[in-house]
């Protein structure tokens, strides 16, 4: 484990390069910016020092790629690109009222389509098809427009499949964001704060959500039904889920749940600690860049500043 790089405040969203294992990169988005690490997250520097900034930009949500190239950085009241890595940056403004981007997720086939997806906390979903440089709102049968998280189909070119997590449960698109329509999630068990497909979901249907106060839900059906797993084990908040890249040939599990790192490696029939005896990090957000096998890396982003590279 390395020591604790100093970024100052809490850390609201991690995300790292596809080809991480060769170029080490990853980004924190945090209330003072973006930081940037190019050796794994052992050390850290501003994101934005070509935008020569004369204030702290709040930043709450970060995205990379498949081609490794583009970063997208979510922040109030627009969406900043780059096209290098993150060191140079564009930004585009979403439409007014400004909204506060919560979430962003970008197309598995974003070389060719340029998609890319914001979630934000009270307006909704909005949509790019032109690699982020004009945005729209596209929230038709979206009932609640409280955005917590966002997911999308591994076979988005295909099957165009979007889920969101909002304040009063799980919401789907078979468009691509056009219309919206309610999963058969009970109200009673949401905020949906977290969601996770399954690799292989246009086969197995199978998608995960993480809730404030329920613990984790499973749906084997692409969200028509639900069930509660890992009822003794994964309690409180669910903030993050992540699956292993072969899930389910091999099915493994990852939740940050109260702060502590629990994983699964049976789909969630049982669970432990992800490090025995952590317990507690005052955790706020978790990337896996290589996966999910006993001894890969995991990027903990910390509730008081800093990441943790274990």
């Amino acid at each position: 484990m390395t020591d604790q790089p100093r970024i100052g405040d809490a850390v609201y969203s991690l995300a790292a390069s596809p080809d991480y294992a060769r170029d080490g990169l990853c980004f924190a988005a945090c209330g003072s910016g973006l930081y940037r690490s190019e050796d794994g997250g052992r050390t850290w520097r501003d994101a934005y020092v070509a935008l020569d900034l004369q204030a702290p930009l709040m930043t709450t949500s970060v995205a990379v790629g498949p081609d490794d190239a583009s970063v997208y950085a979510g922040v109030i009241g627009g969406v900043l690109r780059s096209f290098d890595g993150g060191k140079n940056w564009l930004i585009a403004e979403l439409p007014s009222p400004p909204p506060a981007v919560s979430t962003l997720v970008l197309s598995p086939n974003y070389a060719n389509d340029g998609t890319a997806l914001a979630g934000t906390v009270e307006d909704g979903v909005f949509r790019s098809a032109d690699r982020g440089s004009k945005w729209a709102s596209w929230n038709f049968g979206l009932l609640d427009l409280n955005v917590y998280s966002l997911a999308i189909s591994p076979s988005f070119d295909s099957d165009d499949t979007l889920y969101v997590g909002t304040e009063t449960g799980v919401f789907q698109s078979t468009n691509g964001g056009r219309a919206w329509r309610e999963s058969g999630l009970d109200i009673e068990l949401a905020p949906v704060i977290s969601l996770a497909l399954s690799p292989s979901f246009a086969n197995d249907g199978t998608l995960f959500a993480g809730t404030e106060s329920s613990g984790l839900l499973r749906s084997q059906n692409g969200g028509l039904k639900w069930e509660r797993i890992g009822r003794e084990a994964v309690t409180g908040a669910v903030n993050v889920i992540l699956l292993a890249p072969d899930f389910p040939a091999r099915p493994h599990l990852l939740v940050l749940a109260e702060e502590a790192l629990l994983v699964s490696r049976d789909g969630g029939a049982s669970w432990s600690e992800w490090v025995s005896g952590r317990g507690a990090l005052e955790a706020t957000c978790i990337a896996a860049p290589q996966g999910l096998e006993p001894g890969a890396p995991l990027l903990v982003g910390l509730s008081q500043g800093g990441v943790l590279l274990i």
